[in-house]
């Protein structure tokens, strides 16, 4: 076990419905640190390189104003950065599958997000897939400043 940094985004879908407060009470139980926290608004530009690796597919466009929050007429998201043992794993498994109806039926995407009848998949959060790709994630939501990591711990 190794303790590492991970980003979660809270997405527009889940302050639409006001599940924020329930999302963020499901992690808490995992008893992680968080090292960074903020509300932010998203520009374009931020989002095409949160999503880079999906340019190209013909629902890129759609998830860029998603996360946005164009799509529900939210203004702004909430992203967090956790830190602790086998944090990325922990936080993927609470959370479940990318695709709501693939996702366990206790985990947060399986017992609240869902596919709108136009195919969109509120899925309520982001969760770093793994421990590059947080890193990745982290460098580009958050500024070293914003961040509270432990002494010595990079991320």
């Amino acid at each position: 076990m190794s303790k590492e940094a991970t980003l979660v985004l809270i997405k527009p879908d889940a302050a639409k419905k006001g599940l924020t407060g329930i999302v963020l009470s499901r992690l808490d139980v995992l008893q992680l640190e968080i090292v960074g926290a903020k509300v932010i608004e998203v520009s374009r530009e931020l989002a095409e390189e949160h999503y880079k690796h999906i340019r190209g597919k013909p629902f890129f466009e759609e998830t860029v104003e998603y996360i946005q929050g164009k799509l529900h007429g939210v203004r702004a998201i909430l992203a967090f950065v956790f830190y602790g043992e086998n944090a990325v794993e922990r936080i993927r498994e609470v959370a479940g599958a990318t695709n709501p109806e693939k996702a366990g039926p206790t985990s947060i995407r399986g017992s609240m997000g869902r596919i709108t009848t136009s195919g969109l998949m509120e899925n309520l959060l982001h969760a770093s897939s793994d421990a590059s790709e947080a890193k990745r994630e982290i460098q580009l939501w958050f500024s070293s400043k914003e961040l509270r990591m432990p002494t010595g711990t990079a991320i």
